[in-house]
């Protein structure tokens, strides 16, 4: 059945990266009758049925075994789609500029409301910073938020509800609780300025507010990444959210997903007084500089640009000569290496230019992903339990040769 908003369709360039062919191939199965094109109203080309593109592409890459099933994940929730980021099909960019709580509403119901509160309780924030307080000073932001969301979980007798309506009233006091375990003010603080005064020393200065905010909106998301595929193995279990969450964390804690943002921001350390000398240097090292290119994007990441033309914009207060040194790092490596800044090079650009802590973009990053997480824990509470079993391939030592 074909969805006049798109769902259950695929775009050609989906279609022929599911079957492994060009796009001039899917036309042409088209054409003998292997698949039928439709059209849709605002997207450019031919759209699929999702069922009949997996009817076609076989049940060789997603055949049941003996011991489970591979399955190929079907979600409406994020698209990235020619240069563009989209969540539910609304571009993130446009949905960066409306709070926070409103945005993680829509990801996880599809209803963009004006009025959305997340209301923590100041008992369980309080014990939550007694007990941070009790670990080591030079802990990580993302330690914090891990020993946050078990102590928040210990006091949610009713967290193995993995009904909707109940992960999603779940999902808001557990963000409203680990934003305000974070800082030292009220728990009646919106998530975002929770968070502000969790990172700058003197939070009563309002300017970077909108710049985190688009922030934690454009990070909430990116599709089946690996701390989402996590996340989703939780959920196919049954494991509550919080279980969830805290399996999502365990995959975000590396130096290539989580904590991508640090050597961006150790060379930024170097390069703000002298950006042409920090990159001459890079270069002579022989190493890449950080921060540049991107897996899925290819000309652009639009996380990146849009924080970037937030910080641009004088009224926000980020540091001027932290701005213009990003700037030129940007038009010297763009220009000779033809790439473009990601989100790492984004979030830490925004961690200089506000004089935050250095792990800052990983707890943003970490903090927002947990609205995306939530998102996908609820889809894969409605798929059938225990659908993730990869038959491994054995190649150790045969029985009997000893």
């Amino acid at each position: 059945m074909t969805h006049a908003d798109g769902r259950n369709m695929l775009t050609t360039a989906q279609a022929a990266a599911r079957l492994g062919v060009k796009p001039e191939t899917v036309y042409a199965y088209v054409s003998r009758g292997l698949l039928t094109s439709t059209r849709l109203t605002g997207v450019r080309g031919s759209v699929f049925d999702v069922d009949e593109v997996e009817s076609l592409a076989g049940r060789d890459t997603a055949r049941r075994t003996d011991i489970g099933a591979v399955e190929r994940i079907r979600t409406r929730i994020t698209l990235i789609d020619d240069g563009h980021l989209y969540y539910r099909g609304r571009d993130a960019v446009a949905l960066s500029s409306r709070a926070f709580e409103s945005v993680a509403h829509f990801v996880w119901t599809g209803e963009l409301l004006d009025e959305v509160h997340f209301h923590a309780d100041s008992v369980v924030v309080q014990r939550c910073r007694e007990a941070t307080r009790l670990v080591s000073p030079d802990c990580r932001s993302i330690d914090r938020i891990r020993i946050a969301v078990d102590i928040a979980s210990t006091y949610r007798p009713m967290r193995f509800d993995t009904g909707s309506t109940s992960v999603v009233r779940e999902a808001g006091q557990l963000l409203a609780t680990v934003a305000a375990a974070l800082g030292g003010g009220s728990s009646e603080l919106s998530v975002v300025e929770s968070v502000w005064a969790a990172i700058k020393s003197d939070s009563s200065n309002p300017n970077g507010l909108a710049v985190l905010q688009a922030a934690l909106v454009l990070m909430a998301d990116h599709g089946l990444a690996a701390s989402t595929l996590g996340v989703r193995v939780a959920a196919s279990t049954r494991a509550n959210l919080y279980s969830a969450v805290s399996a999502g964390l365990g995959c975000i804690d590396g130096p290539l997903h989580g904590s991508a943002a640090d050597p961006v921001y150790r060379f930024l350390t170097m390069a703000i007084d002298d950006p042409i000398g920090a990159l001459a240097t890079q270069l002579r090292s022989g190493e890449r500089v950080p921060g540049f290119g991107h897996v899925i994007y290819t000309d652009r990441d639009p996380r990146a640009e849009e924080l970037l033309r937030l910080l641009r914009d004088p009224a926000h207060g980020a540091d001027p000569v932290v701005i213009a040194a990003a700037d030129t790092i940007i038009e010297e490596v763009s220009s000779r290496f033809d790439t473009f800044p990601n989100s790492d090079f984004a979030l830490a650009t925004f961690t200089f230019a506000y004089g935050l802590e250095s792990d800052t973009p990983e707890m943003l990053f970490a903090l927002a992903r947990i609205v995306g997480w939530t998102a996908h824990a609820l889809e894969e509470y409605d798929e059938a339990p225990l659908r993730f079993r990869v038959p491994g391939i054995y190649t150790g030592t045969r029985p009997g040769t000893y």
